[in-house]
């Protein structure tokens, strides 16, 4: 790069997958390609790096490959679309001028962050029974060792924390399986309608104990779906089943499935499943984030009635495998619908 005009520069990081600039030996930018304009802005060339960068360690980077030459990395963060970003910052001396490269770590940093939080949450959810279960168990060895009817009550309790704690395991597992599967898209034919029907018939008796009523709309002939029919009976249960247990008592929820037509979010024909509750409805806040691993709209009334927080979540990683889609439409006090959509099968396209 010593021989080379400012054009020729441009025109040689402009082939660069990276964003990357050249600081000349007066320290001012004298290159940037594309990739480096749209993540800082195209008013950096011929500024002071000091004045462009304003980053104490990538100044102390670049300075130190002016005057010892070498490679020197640093981290960097900015905003990029309104975002936060992370960049390890590479800076080269190549003659008399010093070449700077971004390399993103975003996502990196994002997984990073998604690890952290997940066993943060896992142990959350873990602690709260297995503290209960302790506490209880001390009890049942002391002060109610005699006692046969604090025994009784006591064991229900542990029972139901136990129960609670294989549930959380249970559903971690299936979303394991589910993100190791998530790629290969279903190849069977499965009748929607008869999933839904099959599947309504365990829901049933958890809809009389919550005094309410499952009302069904379904097709006149059967919607064929291409899927995996345990995976969205899966589907169908949570959903039912978190509309039962929010949908308020002594209310109905209405399941139905619409015929194959275009669907404008798929781009192609295909079927929707609508579960609609008439319950207190959800802020519109919330529901960027309801498939969220363990986010709950209320932690505690979500534990009490044995919620996981990770219903939705194996929904959306089903859904993704079934290359379908998850909406919600929602308006407080007046009840949440809930709607997936599904490409049609290929043998009802031809």
């Amino acid at each position: 790069m010593a021989n080379m005009t400012d054009t020729d520069l441009t025109d040689v990081i402009g082939a660069m997958v990276f964003p990357a600039a050249v600081i000349g030996h007066d320290a001012r930018i004298v290159a940037t390609n594309v990739q480096f304009d749209r993540v800082l802005g195209t008013a950096f060339q011929g500024r002071h790096f000091i004045t462009a960068l304003r980053h104490p360690a990538v100044i102390d980077a670049i300075e130190m490959t002016f005057k010892n030459g070498g490679v020197q990395t640093c981290p960097y963060v900015t905003q990029v679309d309104g975002r936060e970003a992370g960049f390890d910052l590479h800076a080269s001396k190549a003659g008399s001028r010093v070449l700077i490269t971004l390399i993103d770590r975003t996502d990196a940093d994002q997984t990073g962050r998604m690890r952290t939080d997940f066993i943060a949450n896992v142990s959350h959810e873990l602690r709260t029974p297995l503290t209960a279960l302790t506490g209880f168990i001390e009890t049942l060895q002391g002060a109610a060792r005699h006692d046969p009817k604090a025994q009784n009550r006591f064991l229900g309790i542990m029972s139901q924390e136990a129960g609670r704690m294989t549930r959380l395991v249970d559903e971690l597992m299936v979303l394991s399986r589910l993100e190791g599967s998530e790629r290969v898209q279903p190849t069977q034919n499965v009748s929607l309608t008869h999933v839904v029907t099959t599947g309504l018939q365990a829901l049933h008796p958890i809809a009389q104990a919550a005094d309410m009523f499952i009302e069904v709309n379904l097709p006149t002939h059967p919607v064929t779906v291409q899927g995996d029919a345990a995976q969205l009976q899966q589907v169908l249960t949570n959903l039912v089943e978190n509309a039962l247990k929010y949908g308020g008592s002594g209310q109905r929820v209405v399941v139905t499935v619409t015929p194959h037509q275009m669907q404008s979010r798929l781009r192609t024909n295909g079927t929707t499943l609508t579960v609609q509750d008439f319950g207190d409805g959800i802020a519109s806040h919330h529901i960027p984030r309801l498939t969220e691993r363990f986010y709950r709209i209320d932690s505690h009334r979500s534990r009490n009635v044995g919620g996981t927080g990770l219903g939705l979540a194996i929904v959306k990683h089903i859904l993704n495998r079934h290359r379908g889609r998850l909406d919600f439409d929602s308006v407080p006090g007046q009840g949440t619908t809930v709607t997936v959509t599904l490409p049609q099968s290929p043998q009802d396209l031809s």
